[in-house]
């Protein structure tokens, strides 16, 4: 299973296992490849969990640019509309691909794809497989066929630095396995590390995704963009667990509603109702809950009782939960989900820093604006994969530079959870993200939780306007659309009298 060429050098290394990283590995074939996962492949990831699907424009009522309107639409004015196209342009083809790899989707019985339909969207566009098990088989798929593939060796350990060459190029890896360090050299770097969910309290994201891979980039001095842009699912299951599962808003697409402890309707007079975009969605439950109400989201009924066969992923944690959606509505709060900011990248999937790139959630590339369209984000990670694998041609890398791995605390992730949970969450203001902002910048030299943190903290302190998912109480209105970017540079020379001085507004 392993390719690599006599010049250990001659491959590129991929960071992580979820849809992205296994697209981009397959994607860069017969070129050599080492995988680098933190767990067993299939393991470990918000991909396995992914229950909504992947949007593609591929039926008869629809087409791609449809399908990129509605991705502008749902961006809340930042998403670049090239980028969304492109993307969208992609769809049909990538879902071909997954099937050619063996994926098997969801069909009606004439043959054709069976189409969902997801908030904000305006056509049934939502290619899924198992139901509401659609990532889990993409994810098998792909392993599939990571695992059969000549040019690809993979790597079980974490990778805790970049290594760089004498021209400041990124040239490998530092892993680290079993308290062990090692280098494996490359001619390029590939992160596709996922997300940030698990930096706060309540989240549907695994464990391991508190942003790693944008601890690395930023380290070696990439450029991070709308970093304070956090999708919040609004229907987790609030039920107790850590990570939340969640109801896929699949469910509201087919008639679940979203009510209170009274049967009152939660999103009543709400422009869009429950299939209004996440960000106001989101934000409609957590108000009722300021006001001390409980919200469900109830497909009692028919719906419910179809569950296990149309929604099995659910209806067996609703079951875990000793839920009978059928009879009982199910208790919903938001919950991090997904981080719409991210690495910079262009249009080939390469960072500001020469050989190194980013795939997947861990990268910004212009697609999601302020605001993640639901199931393209698993469509973002396959489409950026070929992307990349099509304009990588990085040179050998020359003399490698010794690394200074400094120590990265872990200790203190609970209480970064806490805070996190109180102060940067679906609504902010200046008070709490200026605590945060204090409490973390201390920490951040040590701590690559505490730095992707203050990161987001910090965005969230400079965009003093309510935009998509970034919503601030005390500036409620929305200023004319920008990015915010900053590099690490840049936050070490903020001190806290000027703590927004180091992030750019970039038109």
């Amino acid at each position: 299973m392993n390719a690599v060429s006599p010049n250990m050098a001659d491959r590129v290394v991929v960071v992580g296992a979820r849809v992205a990283g296994l697209s981009v590995a397959l994607r860069l074939a017969p070129r050599p490849v080492t995988l680098i996962t933190a767990s067993a492949l299939g393991l470990g990831t918000a991909t396995g969990w992914a229950q909504g699907g992947i949007a593609a424009s591929v039926g008869a009522d629809d087409a791609a640019s449809l399908h990129a309107a509605d991705t502008e639409a749902a961006g809340a004015g930042l998403t670049e509309p090239d980028v969304a196209l492109r993307v969208a342009q992609a769809g049909p083809g990538l879902i071909d691909w997954l099937v050619r790899i063996g994926v098997p989707f969801d069909r009606t019985e004439d043959g054709a794809m069976a189409l969902g339909l997801e908030a904000a969207h305006g056509r049934r566009r939502i290619v899924r497989s198992g139901g509401d098990a659609t990532g889990a088989r993409v994810l098998e798929g792909l392993v599939r066929a990571v695992l059969s593939a000549p040019s690809i060796e993979v790597v079980e350990a974490r990778a805790c630095d970049l290594l760089r060459d004498t021209n400041g190029a990124v040239a490998g890896i530092v892993a680290e396995r079993d308290g062990a360090r090692f280098r494996i050299p490359a001619r390029a770097v590939v992160l596709a590390t996922g997300g940030v969910g698990a930096l706060y309290a309540a989240t549907t994201n695994p464990p391991g995704a508190v942003g790693g891979g944008l601890a690395l980039a930023a380290r070696a001095g990439a450029v991070m963009r709308d970093m304070e842009f956090v999708q919040f699912h609004p229907t987790a299951i609030a039920a107790g667990a850590d990570p939340m599962p969640l109801a896929t808003e699949a469910l509201r697409g087919e008639g679940a509603r979203l009510i209170d402890e009274t049967g009152a309707a939660v999103m009543a007079g709400i422009a869009g109702g429950d299939l209004a975009p996440r960000d106001v969605v989101a934000r409609g439950i957590f108000q009722a809950l300021q006001r001390g109400r409980i919200v469900y989201l109830d497909a009692r009924g028919a719906l419910g009782a179809a569950m296990p066969k149309r929604f099995p992923t659910v209806a067996g944690l609703c079951a875990a939960a000793g839920i009978d959606p059928a009879v009982h509505s199910i208790p919903v709060r938001p919950a991090a989900h997904y981080h719409m900011g991210g690495v910079k990248v262009d249009a080939h999937g390469a960072t500001s820093v020469p050989g190194l790139y980013a795939c997947g959630e861990v990268s910004s590339t212009g697609l999601h604006g302020g605001n993640r369209l639901a199931s393209n984000s698993l469509l973002e990670g396959l489409a950026y994969a070929g992307f990349i694998a099509d304009a990588l041609d990085a040179p050998l890398p020359g003399a490698i530079v010794p690394e200074a791995a400094a120590p990265r605390a872990i200790a203190e992730l609970p209480s970064i959870r806490r805070l996190m949970e109180a102060k940067v969450g679906v609504v902010r203001d200046a008070a709490g993200l200026s605590e945060v902002v204090a409490v973390l910048e201390p920490r951040a030299e040590h701590c690559d939780a505490a730095l992707v943190a203050l990161m987001i903290a910090r965005g969230a302190l400079s965009r003093e306007e309510s935009r998509g998912a970034h919503w601030r109480s005390d500036f409620p209105h929305t200023a004319p659309a920008a990015h915010t970017e900053t590099t690490l540079a840049a936050l070490k020379a903020e001190s806290r009298e000027t703590i927004k001085a180091g992030t750019e507004l970039t038109p």
